[in-house]
């Protein structure tokens, strides 16, 4: 029955996983199909004020526009993942942390096609960015980008719980394995188990 669930709890993270990253994959792309298709590099579109904007910008650095000039480094740490991921997954068996690696690759997939298949050439395309959120980022960044954080924002609250890739939380003090009463070996022996009590109360 464990292995059972065990490997239940496995397909479901990887159906998971797969999912996840699936959609954030299609939703980076398409956005950033959209946003070259309308928008002229370089023009701002207010959508919610100065809260939200859409600004077309080509980034051959990381994630937020961070250490431009340094593609082809970013596209081979980027294949790096990739494979880890893909070769880790068949541990994982929390969905928490499903979600995290779906994230994590959905948005390093989104970035690294820009990378492989965008100008100027193969391994060092410009990644699209067009979220501006001036309030909260200097930085302009995009769907993948938002991916990437949040999966490692739930990495570290994954961490610092405790919880671990098959779901299991720190045992606690007074948990419910402290709190079962213990059997007493002895009271069995002398038949003091449960059917000595049912017939004393009948």
């Amino acid at each position: 029955m464990a292995a059972e669930r065990g490997a239940r709890l496995r397909v479901t993270a990887l159906l998971i996983l797969v999912g996840v990253a699936i959609t954030v994959y299609a939703v980076d792309q398409v956005s950033k199909h959209v946003v070259v298709t309308t928008l002229a590099e370089g023009e701002i579109v207010q959508v919610l004020g100065d809260v939200l904007h859409w600004q077309f910008v080509r980034n051959p650095g990381a994630a937020f526009s961070f250490a431009s000039g340094m593609t082809w480094v970013f596209t081979i740490l980027a294949a790096g993942v990739i494979t880890f991921i893909i070769w880790f997954a068949g541990r994982i068996r929390s969905i928490a942390w499903a979600l995290v690696f779906g994230l994590l690759l959905g948005g390093v997939l989104g970035n690294l096609t820009d990378r492989l298949f965008r100008e100027p050439g193969f391994g060092i395309g410009h990644v699209i960015d067009f979220i501006s959120t001036p309030w909260m980022l200097p930085a302009i960044y995009n769907v993948a980008d938002i991916a990437i954080v949040s999966s490692m924002i739930l990495f570290m609250i994954l961490t610092i719980r405790g919880i671990g890739l098959d779901g299991s939380r720190p045992a606690r003090d007074g948990g419910a394995e402290a709190a079962e009463p213990a059997v007493d070996p002895g009271r069995e022996a002398r038949g003091g188990g449960a059917p000595a009590e049912l017939a004393r109360e009948s």
